[in-house]
């Protein structure tokens, strides 16, 4: 791989570093609590599992951002890097749908089945998950552009061997 294609990608892994990191700390950091008919509740990442998903795949996401920058850019170690970053791509992808869908029903409910928004009792926790996402989808979007620098570096090296 020339050092033209390695600047670019080793700028993309450092963009969803810091991207996964900055999504599970927002996160976990997401707590608030409210009053309603005098009882108090508290608003925290812990209370659903898809939260917890979502700090667990960003998790993941960027401990495998910090071992594949120090790893040794290899044509033996391309494939398998390929399949590592599909992998994650698709676990960040699938951890940010499933917090979308939350999110939409804190924010604004079901009148189908009841479930009432918590959005307006808890806006601080709303505020941070909305971050966390928006963290988190510019690390899936990096890690994407940098599965297509590695599908089209894979298929390079393929074409110029004999």
């Amino acid at each position: 791989m020339t050092l033209a294609m390695r600047v670019p990608i080793f700028l993309l892994r450092l963009l969803a570093l810091g991207a996964a990191v900055t999504a599970t700390v927002i996160m976990i950091s997401a707590r608030d609590t409210a009053q309603v008919f005098n009882m108090s509740f508290e608003a925290k990442y812990t209370n659903s599992p898809t939260f917890k998903y979502f700090v667990i795949i960003n998790a993941i996401a960027s401990g495998y951002s910090l071992i594949v920058l120090f790893c040794p850019s290899k044509t033996s170690l391309l494939r398998f890097l390929l399949v590592l970053d599909m992998i994650v791509t698709l676990l960040l992808d699938s951890s940010i749908s499933a917090c979308l869908a939350i999110g939409q029903v804190g924010k604004n409910g079901n009148a189908h089945t009841g479930w009432l928004p918590i959005c307006n009792q808890v806006p601080k926790f709303c505020d941070h998950v909305t971050g966390a996402l928006i963290a988190g989808f510019v690390a899936s979007l990096a890690y994407f552009v940098i599965l297509l620098c590695s599908l089209h570096n894979i298929f390079n090296l393929s074409t110029l061997k004999p």
